[in-house]
C-alpha cells in the first residue's frame, strides 16, 4: 500500500498543480473566455491520444511480466510496439498538420497539431520505461522524474503567463504552453535514457499479438471513459458553429464550461486521492469474512465525505469563483453544482466498481462505460445546439448517474455487497435539500455577503454534525485499532 501511495502521489500533485494552473490562465489580462477555449479543446484531445498511443500495453506488461519468465523479452515486445505506432502517428500528423488544423479550425496554427502530436508521442514512448521502474520497484527514480516533469511544466507556464504572454497575440503563448509539455515529457526521456541505451532490438510477433489481444479491450474501455470525461469539449465547438454561432462564440462557451468544470474537478481530485488508498485495501480485505460489512461502512463514509465536497463548493461558490479570475467566465457558474453532483456520481461509481475487480468480471465495466459513451454522444449532439455548454453538463450528470445504478445492479447479482441504500438515499437527499434551502434564502448564489455566509456555513456544520451523530466514527476506529492489536 505504501508503493501505490509512492506511485500515485506524483499523479495527484500534478492534477493539483494543473488545478491551481486555471487562476493563472483566466486572469483578466491572460487568456480571454476563446482563447482558453481553445486550450482545453487542444487538451481534450491529448486526453484521447494519451489512451490510444500507448495501445493499453503499460496493463500488458504488469500482467505478462508475471507469467514468463524472460521480463526482458516482455519489455521489449510492449516497448518496440508503442514506440513503432507512436514514431508512425507522429509521421503521419506532421505531414497532414495543415490539413488537420484546417479541419479543427486553426488553419493559421498548424504548429498546434504537431507540437501536441510530439506531446503525445514521447509520453506514450516513456509510458513503459516507466511502468518498467514500477515493476522494478524502483519508487524513489520512478517519483524523482514525475516530479521533475511536473516542475519543469509548471515552471515554464509561470514564465509564459506572467512575463512573455502577449494579449495582442495569445495564441502564441497557446503555442508555449504545448511546448512546455514538450520539455515536460523531455524529462522523461531524460530520466529513463538507460532504458533506451540498453534496449535489444530483437523483436517476437507472435508475444506482441498475444499482448494486444489482451491490452486492445483496455483501450477500448479507457476511450469509452475519456469520451465520458472530455468528449464535450471536442464536440462543443462544432455543433454550435454548426448551429449558426461564430467559431469565436462557440469557442468561447468552451472556455467558460472548461474554466467551470475545473471547480467541480475537487471532487475528482479527491477521488484520485481516495483511489490510490483504498483500491489497495480492498484487495487486501478480499479474504476476510467480514469484508462487506467494512465496504458498505466504508461506503457511507465516502458517500458522506464526496456530498460535503458539493456542499462546500456550491454553498460557497461566491467564494470559490475567484478561483477563476477574469469576470468573463462567471456566466458559466450554474453548471458547477450540476457537475459537482455528476462526480459525487461518478465517485459512487467508482467507489461500487471493486465488485468486477474483485470478481474477474471486468467486461462489465467496459460494457458500462461504452454504454455510458453511446449516452454521452447522443445527448451532446442533440442538445449542445440548443442549450450549449447546459447540456454538456447535464449529460455528465444523466450518463454518470446511469453508471452508477447499472454498476449496482451487476454488482448484487454478480458479486453482492449489501450497502446501506438507506443510509446513501439519506445523506445525498439531505445534501441536495440544504442546496436548495439556501437557494430559497437566497436567489443570487454568486454574490457574497456576511450573513449569507454564516449562513450557509452552519448548514454545512449541521451536515457535518448529523453525519458525525449516525456514524460514530471513533467506534470504528476503535474497532480497527483492536483488530490491529
Amino acid at each position: 500500500m505504501g508503493q501505490t501511495a509512492v506511485y500515485g502521489l506524483p499523479t495527484i500533485v500534478g492534477r493539483l498543480l494543473n488545478y491551481f494552473l486555471v487562476p493563472l490562465y483566466t486572469r483578466p489580462d491572460a487568456f480571454k473566455p476563446a482563447e482558453y477555449g481553445t486550450l482545453s479543446e487542444l487538451y481534450a484531445w491529448v486526453a484521447f491520444l494519451m489512451i490510444l498511443l500507448p495501445l493499453g500495453m503499460e496493463t500488458a506488461y504488469f500482467r505478462f511480466i508475471n507469467k514468463h519468465e524472460n521480463k526482458d523479452e516482455i519489455f521489449r515486445n510492449s516497448f518496440i510496439t508503442v514506440a513503432i505506432f507512436s514514431l508512425a502517428f507522429f509521421v503521419l500528423m506532421f505531414f497532414a498538420s495543415q490539413g488537420i488544423a484546417n479541419a479543427l479550425g486553426y488553419p493559421e496554427h498548424s504548429e498546434f497539431i504537431t507540437t501536441l502530436a510530439l506531446v503525445v508521442s514521447i509520453d506514450a514512448i516513456t509510458a513503459l520505461p516507466m511502468a518498467k521502474l514500477r515493476a522494478e520497484q524502483k519508487a524513489k527514480q520512478f517519483s524523482l522524474i514525475h516530479f521533475s516533469a511536473i516542475a519543469v511544466n509548471i515552471g515554464l507556464n509561470l514564465i509564459i503567463i506572467l512575463i512573455l504572454f502577449d494579449d495582442i497575440e495569445p495564441m502564441t503563448a497557446v503555442w508555449f504552453i504545448l511546448m512546455a509539455n514538450v520539455f515536460a515529457s523531455g524529462v522523461k526521456i531524460i530520466g529513463t535514457y538507460k532504458e533506451f541505451l540498453h534496449l535489444k532490438w530483437k523483436f517476437n510477433i507472435g508475444l506482441a499479438k498475444q499482448m494486444l489481444r489482451y491490452s486492445c479491450p483496455l483501450v477500448i474501455a479507457g476511450f469509452a471513459g475519456i469520451i465520458n470525461e472530455t468528449l464535450d469539449r471536442v464536440m462543443m465547438k462544432p455543433l454550435l458553429v454548426g448551429s449558426g454561432k461564430s467559431v469565436k462564440e462557440s469557442l468561447a462557451e468552451v472556455g467558460i464550461y472548461s474554466a467551470c468544470y475545473k471547480l467541480a474537478m475537487i471532487v475528482t481530485i479527491f477521488l484520485q486521492a481516495y483511489r490510490y488508498a483504498a483500491e489497495p485495501f480492498f484487495f487486501s480485505q478480499s479474504k476476510n469474512k467480514d469484508r462487506n460489512k467494512m465496504y458498505s461502512k466504508i461506503m457511507n463514509y465516502f458517500i458522506a465525505a464526496v456530498c460535503l465536497v458539493f456542499l462546500g463548493v456550491s454553498l460557497n461558490i461566491d467564494i470559490f469563483k475567484y478561483f477563476i479570475r477574469s469576470e468573463a467566465y462567471w456566466v458559466g457558474l450554474g453548471v458547477v453544482p450540476i457537475l459537482l453532483i455528476a462526480n459525487v456520481f461518478l465517485g459512487i461509481y467508482i467507489n461500487q466498481s471493486i465488485w468486477y475487480k474483485l470478481s474477474g468480471q471486468t467486461k462489465f465495466g467496459a460494457f458500462i462505460a461504452i454504454g455510458g459513451a453511446l449516452i454521452t454522444i447522443a445527448v451532446n449532439v442533440i442538445f449542445i445546439p440548443l442549450y450549449g455548454y447546459w447540456a454538456s453538463a447535464w449529460a455528465t450528470l444523466v450518463v454518470y448517474g446511469l453508471q452508477m445504478v447499472a454498476s449496482y445492479l451487476l454488482g448484487q447479482k454478480y458479486y453482492p455487497i449489501k450497502y446501506n441504500l438507506r443510509k446513501f438515499v439519506f445523506y445525498f437527499g439531505l445534501a441536495i435539500v440544504l442546496y436548495l434551502i439556501s437557494l430559497l434564502v437566497d436567489m443570487d448564489p454568486n454574490e457574497f455577503s456576511w450573513s449569507k455566509f454564516f449562513f450557509h456555513n452552519s448548514l454545512i456544520v449541521f451536515y457535518i454534525a448529523l453525519v458525525w451523530f449516525m456514524e460514530k466514527p471513533q467506534s470504528l476506529l476503535q474497532t480497527a485499532n483492536e483488530d490491529e492489536s
